[in-house]
């Protein structure tokens, strides 16, 4: 499986402006610059879909664990933030709120970390990975 994007940019670093476009066309011309990946402006960036990217994956492969050992999620709330100090991107933390019926705290932590460690995104990044795990029931 392959999966493309394609990024345009137009002018310098500070005043240009780009756009993101994805095959499945979620992303289609969406906008993001100088001001929207450092200040407040409108559109993305690339923390952002690294953000979205990891805290989709984690989720699912945490779904999968979860059925493999038995055990159904009620819900699985995932929220990731990557932290971007001095041009260099240096954390993704992973807060999971999972309701999960019949699963003993333990386990539950145990099969969490697993689906952190193993999910594919996960293993694409070489930065500080934190999970904060927390059992809802």
């Amino acid at each position: 499986m392959k999966r493309k994007a394609q990024a345009v940019w137009n002018g310098d670093i500070k005043t240009g402006k780009g756009t993101l476009t994805t095959d499945s066309t979620v992303l289609n011309k969406t906008q993001y610059s100088f001001n929207s990946r450092f200040a407040d402006g409108i559109g993305t960036n690339p923390e952002e879909l690294l953000a979205a990217a990891h805290a989709g994956c984690f989720t699912m492969k945490l779904s999968l664990d979860l059925a493999t050992a038995g055990f159904t999620a009620e819900e699985l709330t995932t929220q990731s933030t990557i932290a971007l100090n001095e041009g260099k991107i240096t954390q993704s933390l992973l807060v999971l709120n999972a309701k999960v019926p019949g699963i003993s705290e333990e386990e539950f932590l145990k099969i969490a970390k697993g689906a952190e460690e193993t999910c594919p995104v996960s293993q694409a990044f070489s930065f500080e990975i934190v999970l904060q795990a927390n059992l809802i029931n």
